[in-house]
């Protein structure tokens, strides 16, 4: 399935009401209906939420890694995110002496506090229209090729001119289907620290039983801390790093929300693909994904076998099992709710409208005529590469790092095996280091079964046009794939670090260029990386009726908004606090609600499984030991609803109330509205957030964490 992008139509026309759905660019808040914002309870001006001259709301929201989104607290660089964000640094720190991922960790002091691999934030420092300056270097009788040529050279001139001689990272993203531009200017930390973490009873509370559903009762957050260097700049680790004075940072809210209150979320969502046409619903539901969920499904089911029987091994594999987790339940829920709300119909209903539109006026049809026939011919011809793409990227790659190990290892040799004597030695300790990291986290068990039922699986559900001529040699030798394993793991060059060291050392060309796992693993690669021509044309085809059909759209409805998708730049979304239609399977602990309260959390509780709960929590809860956190009823809050809207990347995001202030953290959506990356579902679509008064509860009550509670702010 094609993945899209659209932009924000500037030029307003129209009425604009108050409306949850959308999730807007961060520079043209003043250019929206502001004052509908304002009667929802809003305070804040345009200037106070961004500005490039002056601190705003922008300035205390951070890209955390690149995958989630996190909010400054305190005025020493203190992150707040979600449990799952931060859930592969804990899992990356632990061991199984000290399991920080099943017990929690707290930081007593600055020099506590641990720093894992490969963590960064991002702050956005400014963004700019770039539209002009790209576009009238181009022209209809471009192909594409010629297109991205000219496109990407005037990308490198944007990052160049804004970069400050690489002080910042600039990005230059293409909105609207590619008819419009626009550069973000970035800063990027990389001193990230672990400063605390609840238990994963706490944070993941419910497991995958609980995953996007609601009611809900999980803690799910986790804190980090940016460090800088003397001068507030980025720097790379060092003990002399000290936290960053950040321009702004949000206060904590204690006296909690109420339903009608205001909420706005800002964050860096990843991807929404609202203006799909029919022909890419129907290729989701009926190829991208049942392959993704069955293959999923398929490297879950053996992951899941060897994490429970090892406590090291399911730390080593926690985060990986997490993510093709919550992308398999996902899948399975965005199946059923795009069926239920007839959304394929939908679609042909909007495109038969616009059919109509363009009939009815000659220059029209001699632009617009063939726009939808080529869509749909790409997606007709592209539905077995499609399913070749999905086993391939969300089965295999993700289920076993074999395949990755092995093509990454030959790579890397080709380099060492093209340097003379003397450069090989050098390289020689860099190299070791690169193979530890690899296998640092390896099951051997594990790791061949995955391979050989991935493998297997894989064969079985995708068309023989795309498989490699590797993998087809296999089989005809062995028969399945189990038994290819079984004949050639012990042999391979790649079984374990010690085995591929020795390879180097040997500088064996011919022991990889001959290793049936690295033929298999290139094989998989190549079909992966290599477009087929008929596909290949059907998409350049492709890719210039969909700016014209996003076109034709804007034309023929001039008075009504279209937002961009989510890209995962910085946007900003409106709602209000509110409940869910009542669900019988799922009965609420509250008669509102629109919130949950740790006693409906301790209806579930059941030792040994995904509702399990640390005992202290037990305790504190059997004396109501809330501290200062409970509700005017004497409960402690757990999570709440909104309405806004948000998308995976949006995990961690503030939410924010009309004055500036921290309500909660995002965390989830809901299952009756999982259609929302597609479709959002105004009646249905609902925002999960953990109660910021339950954080501050388990730091403090739980965890004895004080002196992060004493360098927060908070306000009533």
């Amino acid at each position: 399935m094609k993945r899209i992008v659209l932009s924000l139509i500037f030029c307003f026309s129209g009425v604009f009401t108050f409306a949850d759905e959308g999730m807007w660019l961060m520079a043209f808040i003043d250019r929206l209906k502001y004052s509908d914002w304002q009667k929802e309870g809003l305070h804040l001006t345009p200037e106070e939420i961004y500005s490039v001259n002056q601190a705003s709301l922008k300035d205390a929201i951070v890209s955390f890694g690149g995958y989630c989104t996190g909010e400054v607290v305190s005025n020493q660089g203190l992150v707040f995110t979600n449990h799952h964000c931060g859930y592969g640094a804990i899992a990356q720190l632990s061991t199984p002496e000290n399991d920080y991922l099943h017990d929690g960790f707290w930081a007593k002091s600055f020099e506590e506090e641990l720093k894992p691999d490969n963590l960064y934030v991002r702050f956005l420092v400014r963004m700019d229209n770039v539209t002009s300056r790209i576009m009238r270097q181009l022209n209809d009788k471009m192909t594409s090729e010629q297109r991205g040529e000219i496109i990407n050279a005037e990308i490198e001139k944007i990052k160049r001119e804004n970069n400050e001689n690489g002080r910042y990272e600039v990005v230059v993203k293409d909105f609207y289907g590619g008819n419009e531009f626009y550069y973000f200017v970035y800063q990027d930390y990389h001193d990230v620290r672990l400063v605390g973490t609840p238990p994963e009873s706490v944070g993941k509370y419910g497991g995958t039983y609980d995953n996007w559903e609601w009611p809900r009762h999980t803690g799910d957050f986790s804190i980090f801390r940016v460090y800088a260097d003397a001068n507030g700049n980025p720097a790379e680790y060092s003990p002399s790093n000290v936290p960053l004075k950040p321009k702004h940072h949000l206060p904590i809210k204690k006296g909690g929300v109420k339903p009608g209150d205001f909420a706005m979320t800002i964050g860096y969502p990843g991807s929404t693909e609202r203006y799909m046409s029919s022909f890419g619903i129907q290729q989701a539901l009926n190829i991208e994904f049942p392959a993704w969920i069955d293959a999923a499904a398929n490297a879950r089911a053996v992951l899941k076998k060897y994490m429970d029987s090892d406590n090291a091994i399911n730390l080593n594999y926690a985060s990986k099992y997490a993510s093709i987790d919550n992308y398999w339940k996902n899948r399975i829920g965005m199946t059923q709710a795009l069926n239920k709300l007839r959304t394929y119909d939908k679609k042909k209903e909007i495109e038969k409208n616009l059919t109509q539109w363009i009939d009815n006026d000659p220059t029209r049809k001699a632009k617009y005529g063939n726009v939808l026939k080529d869509i749909q011919n790409y997606y007709q011809i592209s539905n077995d590469y499609i399913a070749n793409q999905t086993y391939i990227s969300r089965g295999v790659l993700p289920g076993s790092s074999l395949v990755l190990v092995a093509y990454r290892m030959k790579n890397l040799f080709d380099t060492y095996h093209r340097q003379d004597a003397e450069n090989q030695k050098n390289m020689l300790p860099q190299v070791h280091e690169r193979i530890e990291s690899q296998y640092e986290n390896f099951s051997t068990e594990l790791e061949r079964e995955a391979l050989a039922v991935l493998l297997q699986k894989y064969y079985e559900n995708t068309a023989e046009i795309y498989h490699h001529k590797a993998l087809r040699d296999a089989l005809k030798e062995y028969g399945n794939f189990s038994q290819f394993v079984e004949a050639n793991y012990e042999n391979s060059i790649f079984r374990n670090a010690t085995a591929l060291k020795q390879a180097f050392a040997n500088n064996d060309l011919e022991a990889f260029n001959n290793d049936p796992i690295f033929k298999i693993s290139a094989g998989l690669i190549d079909s992966y990386q290599n477009v087929p021509e008929n596909v290949r044309q059907a998409e350049e085809k492709y890719e210039k009726a969909y700016r014209l059909f996003i076109q034709a759209l804007r034309e023929s409805q001039p008075n009504k908004v279209f937002y961009p998708d989510a890209n995962f730049t910085m946007r900003l979304s409106t709602g209000k606090v509110v409940s869910l239609p009542e669900n019988p399977t799922r009965p609420s602990d509250v008669s509102s609600n629109y919130y949950t309260t740790l006693k409906g959390g301790m209806r579930k509780f059941l030792p040994n499984s995904e509702f399990d709960m640390p005992t202290e929590l037990i305790r504190l809860y059997n004396t109501q030991t809330f501290g200062q956190w409970a509700d005017e009823n004497g409960n402690m809050p757990v999570c709440f609803l909104t309405d806004n809207d948000i998308t995976g990347g949006n995990s961690g995001s503030p939410v924010i109330g009309g004055n500036g202030e921290l309500l909660g953290l995002a965390f989830d959506g809901n299952w009756e509205a999982m259609s929302g990356d597609i479709e959002f579902e105004k009646d249905l679509q609902r925002t999960i957030n953990v109660d910021i008064r339950y954080v501050m509860f388990i730091i403090e009550q739980l965890s004895g964490a004080d002196r992060i509670i004493s360098e927060l702010d908070f306000v009533d």
